[in-house]
């Protein structure tokens, strides 16, 4: 959860923005032309990243678009993200936006990551490398299955 401003009311100046992201995209989505538009928006938001979360979040992006031409492209609360049939399946939260000590690599409800009655949901990334990628690749492959 993310921090609350110096006064202790209501939501952080993050969670704000977080929430105009939201609504900026709502209003994308009806005018939008298909998945180029989503992708453009997606580039965006890497490349207005800097440092690791900026390498991480295009060297994700790369790995979807070589491996997984079935997902769409869109941005959820501003963050790049990825869907199947329309469906949000994973999402990159850079560790900028809320200040936190790590990137997160989020999934929803339709991923099916289900494993028994437990398991995550989302998962700490600090950098990008092979070894990163080819667990992602993974997840990715099951959560779309």
């Amino acid at each position: 959860m993310a921090k609350n401003d110096e006064s202790n009311n209501g939501f952080s100046d993050a969670e704000k923005e977080a929430m105009k992201e939201r609504t900026k995209e709502l209003k994308r989505q009806k005018t939008a032309k298909g998945k180029a538009d989503g992708e453009e928006a997606v580039l965006e938001k890497i490349n207005e990243m800097e440092g690791e979360d900026k390498k991480i979040a295009s060297g994700l992006h790369a790995l979807i678009k070589e491996n997984f031409p079935q997902l769409g492209f869109k941005t959820w609360y501003g963050y790049p993200a990825y869907t199947k049939d329309e469906k949000l399946i994973t999402f990159f939260q850079a560790s900028t936006r809320f200040k936190t000590r790590y990137s997160t690599l989020g999934f929803s409800e339709d991923a099916r990551l289900d494993e028994g009655t437990f398991w995550p949901t989302s998962y700490a990334v600090l950098e990008w490398n092979d070894k990163v990628a080819a667990e992602i690749n993974k997840l990715i492959k099951k959560a779309i299955e």
